[in-house]
């Protein structure tokens, strides 16, 4: 039987108060939001005949990773007969429709799906780019236009939902509703936009606002985050014009640093190691903040210098001892020290020979090994350590099915579940066994 491990609201770092299973992967970044996958008995290498999928479900366009828990998997995507091809900073506009699809964790079978009718205008716009949360038996999406449900988890039935961009009086960001939001408490926490309103809180049963916090020019793109630090808990905040912190309770400010994001274009979570914390982003931007020990405030520590952190554009970094790995806008995978910001090593491997403008490989810790998908719709076993990149095995698992830069890319984070990788790229869902069953 599963074991339900609860996550008490006390404890460091504690990204999420959601109760989840084991070996359930409920939403960005797996039950914990820090991208580590903690079953036994993972591969030490892939067969020499590489894998083979389990079961393989259709799907439409789409970013937004899967999310596995029990027996159902839950995934968003967008049927249209518009033109979603990739225009860097270009929004195009077409109708359509976005599906929330509940499949059979065991053959594939597509249970049950929600739709609903969309008017697109954004840049990359294949689809919704949000992965789903799971809490119990409710289900909540958000789509790339701002649409927000609460659903029952087993049936579909619609439990409450809110349009994003109506509510708020807002436009959606130049690349969509992107940030994947936060269940904390009794609240949801997601990025909104408008006056006031760049961030709220919502009662995650009924919808209704609890509150907001934020005026800024451009929504973006980074998800709420919360840490523990000066003696309290903090939910970072991140707009295109600053670094906040506020009460996750309340939304009450505590602090706030000024950041100046090119192109709105703010995406990764912050990643916290002790006094430290970092965020960087598109066209070379990093800024480390130094963390007050004993009371919610911070500092500057130095900001956008030249070879110095990462800018991570697809990718979110993770922080291990003091040393944070993830790509670079460059297509770099890269280590650097959070504390001086040195990079230590970095390398195109993973994803290319050589270099590529937002290449892109999707990272998950597992013990003393990574796994790593990349946008070649390949997954890898690795070694990551201050010492450098060691690649120990490579295999190919879903074909890349988009286009950015003028070349094919995958860029969909997968779930790792019930020993397996559950991935999906325009055309199909796959969930591809990794661990033999006893």
């Amino acid at each position: 039987m599963r074991k339900v491990l609860f996550l008490a609201a006390a404890l460091a770092d504690a990204f999420l108060m959601v109760p989840v299973v084991a070996e359930d992967w409920p939403q960005w970044m797996g039950p914990k939001r820090n991208n580590q996958w903690e079953i036994q008995g993972a591969p030490k290498e892939f067969p020499a005949g590489g894998l083979k999928p389990l079961w393989s479900t259709k799907v439409s366009g789409g970013y937004s990773g899967p999310a596995v828990v029990a027996d159902r998997v839950y995934v968003t995507d967008l049927v249209t007969s518009g033109d979603t091809k990739n225009d860097n900073f270009g929004r195009k506009s077409f109708q359509g429709t976005e599906r929330v699809l509940c499949i059979d964790n065991k053959n594939g079978e597509v249970l049950w799906k929600h739709e609903y009718p969309v008017e697109y205008a954004i840049s990359y716009p294949a689809g919704p780019r949000c992965t789903p949360i799971v809490e119990e038996n409710r289900l909540y999406t958000l789509g790339a236009e701002g649409d927000l449900f609460c659903f029952a988890a087993d049936t579909g039935k619609v439990i409450w939902s809110k349009q994003l961009k109506q509510v708020y009086k807002t436009n959606s960001a130049l690349w969509g509703y992107a940030a994947h939001p936060l269940i904390d408490g009794e609240n949801l926490i997601t990025l909104a936009g408008g006056e006031g309103s760049q961030t709220v809180a919502l009662n995650k049963r009924t919808g209704e606002e609890v509150w907001r916090f934020g005026t800024s020019a451009e929504t973006g793109y980074s998800p709420p985050t919360i840490i523990q630090a000066g003696g309290v808990r903090q939910l970072i905040l991140i707009n295109p014009e600053a670094v906040n912190s506020v009460n996750p309770a309340t939304g009450e400010k505590y602090w706030s640093i000024p950041y100046a994001a090119d192109n709105g274009s703010i995406i990764m979570s912050p990643v916290h190691s002790g006094k430290h914390l970092f965020v960087g982003g598109y066209s070379n931007k990093n800024l480390l903040i130094e963390l007050d020990a004993s009371k919610p405030e911070a500092k500057e520590v130095w900001r956008n210098q030249a070879k110095k952190g990462m800018s991570p554009v697809n990718v979110q970094p993770m922080v291990i001892d003091d040393v944070v790995y993830g790509c670079d806008q460059s297509g770099e995978l890269m280590a650097f020290n959070i504390a001086t910001g040195e990079r230590l090593w970095e390398t195109s491997k993973p994803i290319s020979p050589r270099p590529l403008g937002s290449g892109t490989a999707f990272i998950v810790r597992h013990q003393d090994r990574f796994f790593l998908f990349n946008e070649s719709g390949e997954l890898l076993i690795a070694k990551l350590s201050p010492k450098g990149y060691e690649e120990i095995s490579r295999t190919k698992i879903i074909d890349p099915t988009n286009v950015a830069f003028g070349r094919d890319v995958v860029w969909c984070a997968p779930a790792y579940a019930n020993g397996s990788i559950y991935v999906r790229n325009d055309e199909q869902l796959i969930r591809v066994p990794l661990v033999s069953p006893k």
